[in-house]
């Protein structure tokens, strides 16, 4: 047996700077963070991440830059 395989729960979290992040599932979330809504192993969870967080700029930083800060 591979001791070192996790098999905890995760799930995405995001931040009011909408950046995201891997958070276990069974643990109260850390103040300023929410959940996403997508659960699964934490591959699962890294996987979706990807694929959503195209701008790794800060909301802050993308609304200055835009004009609309």
């Amino acid at each position: 047996m591979d001791d070192t395989q996790d098999h905890r729960g995760y799930q995405v979290v995001l931040n009011d700077e909408e950046q995201y992040s891997v958070w276990p599932a069974d643990r109260g979330l850390p103040a300023g963070w929410r959940a996403e809504g997508t659960t699964g192993d934490r591959e699962a969870c890294l996987r979706h991440i990807d694929a959503v967080w195209t701008d790794m700029r800060p909301l802050g930083l993308r609304r200055q830059l835009d004009g609309t800060a």
